[in-house]
This record gives C-alpha cells, structure tokens and sequence, in this order.
C-alpha cells in the first residue's frame, strides 16, 4: 500500500494494521477514538504537531523495503 497525506486513518488501520505501531510512535494517540476514523493523515498530523511529509516517508519507507 502507497501512502500519502490524503490517506485516512481508517483506511490504515485496516489495510495495513501493522503500521498502527508508526503512528502511535509519531505521537497519534487518537488511532482509536470513533471521529479519528474519517480523518486524513494530514488532517491527523496537524491537529498532533506531526510533520505530515516526514510520517509518510517512514510509512512509505517501510513499504519499499519490503518490496526490494
């Protein structure tokens, strides 16, 4: 799965649950709280003080490592 900042939480966690452990290390503890599910990553990342295109790189990083 290729992630952007467009990308909803919800969409993550069910897709790729394994990337749940990334969020909650950046600071993203809402994961679980209901209105989370229908935000963006980036929409997520401003409401935390998360740099949003550093996040999608370690998500994406991680990806095509496993791809190689």
């Amino acid at each position: 799965m290729k992630f952007s900042k467009d990308t909803n939480l919800s969409e993550i966690i069910e897709k790729a649950p394994e990337k749940v452990d990334i969020l909650l290390e950046a600071g993203m503890h809402c994961i679980g709280y209901m209105a989370s599910q229908f935000e963006s990553l980036e929409e997520a990342c401003m409401v935390h003080g998360i740099d949003v295109d550093e996040l999608v790189q370690q998500l994406n990083k991680n990806e095509e490592e496993k791809e190689n």
